[in-house]
């Protein structure tokens, strides 16, 4: 009771922090993957495949032929994320199937650059993202994301999307 007697006549404070913009786009982008065709979750990544990822320092990749000022891009924040792919609380299969449609929603978007938060966890989706995003023919590069957009439990992907 003296709670209510020391709170009465307060307002419930209005919400500002999330931008419903950008809420309402990622909504829509996530109802899109989900009506896309099973030939979007195809890509098989395997779990046997190792690059080589150095171990000591920020996760980084850059594909064969790619220019490292590319990496360097990504890592001094000139590319910022248009989508973001949350993998937060999904198996290894979900995480797989996701990402892979995921990538193939951005490609037919024409989306350049992506964040993908797998979290940090127990380190599974940590571990295992970067191996299999390394795999996908169509991702140029990816760098460890900025604090703002996940740090350490985020990657910023370039993905190579058709010439206009």
């Amino acid at each position: 009771m003296a709670f209510r007697n020391a709170v009465k006549g307060t307002k419930k404070l209005q919400q500002d922090t999330i931008n419903l913009l950008r809420y309402q786009k990622a909504t829509q982008f996530k109802a899109k993957i989900s009506k896309s065709s099973t030939r979007d979750y195809s890509y098989y990544f395997s779990d046997e495949f190792e690059p080589m990822l150095k171990k000591d320092e920020p996760t980084q990749y850059a594909r064969t032929g790619v220019p490292k000022y590319e990496v360097n891009r990504l890592k001094n924040g000139v590319y910022v994320p248009d989508i973001f792919l949350d993998l937060h609380g999904m198996t290894q299969v979900e995480a797989k199937r996701e990402l892979s449609a995921f990538i193939a929603e951005c490609i037919k978007e024409n989306i350049h650059c992506a964040c993908i938060m797998h979290g940090i966890g127990k380190h599974i989706l940590k571990h295992k993202t970067p191996l299999w995003l390394a795999q996908h023919p169509d991702v140029l590069a990816f760098y460890q994301a900025a604090l703002q957009f996940g740090g350490h439990g985020a990657l910023l992907v370039l993905i190579e999307t058709p010439e206009i």
